[in-house]
């Protein structure tokens, strides 16, 4: 995992009327450390449409919920050329932070649309965005490794986001 992203399984306290889950907690400091937490964002995105990528780099954090539907979540590490993806579903809720110096983003998964919560460190300044992009499909991002594995049959090659599943 790259340093700095952190998957947070949430508790799911479910009885006869549906469910309650904690989103956030001040006390969840393996999560949190230090950071702040400023704005709150939500996000409803339609199938197979995908959302990258962007960094931050003047220090935003952010805190990734999926509400409803199923994302793929990348970051991606310029300096190492390290990928992580992680598929993050409302049925099995997690956060995840994602340091904002990493390039970062997220296709929905499926044939519904996905709802995204998310959380940042930093306001959005509407005059000056802390936001640096580049194209979903851009060639020259090439990992070097996904989830660690070197021997991955997409490591060496452009990201695809669309890349079939694994059989």
């Amino acid at each position: 995992m790259l340093k700095g992203l952190t998957i947070k399984p949430m508790k799911r306290f479910s009885d006869e009327r549906g469910f309650f889950a904690e989103i956030m907690r001040s006390d969840w400091k393996d999560l949190f450390g230090d950071d702040k937490i400023v704005q709150a964002n939500i996000s409803v995105t339609y199938p197979t449409v995908i959302r990258a990528w962007h960094r931050h780099i003047k220090g935003q954090n952010d805190y990734f919920v999926a509400l409803r539907g199923c994302l793929k979540i990348c970051a991606y590490d310029e300096k190492t050329k390290e990928l992580n993806e992680i598929i993050s579903t409302s049925q099995d809720l997690q956060i995840i932070r994602t340091p904002g110096y990493y390039w970062h983003g997220f296709k929905v998964l499926g044939n519904e649309p996905a709802m995204l919560l998310y959380f940042t460190t930093k306001l959005y300044n509407y005059a000056n965005p802390d936001e640096e992009r580049r194209p979903w499909d851009d060639q020259t991002l090439i990992p070097k490794s996904i989830n660690g594995k070197k021997d991955d049959p997409r490591v060496g090659k452009p990201w695809d986001w669309n890349y079939p599943p694994h059989k």
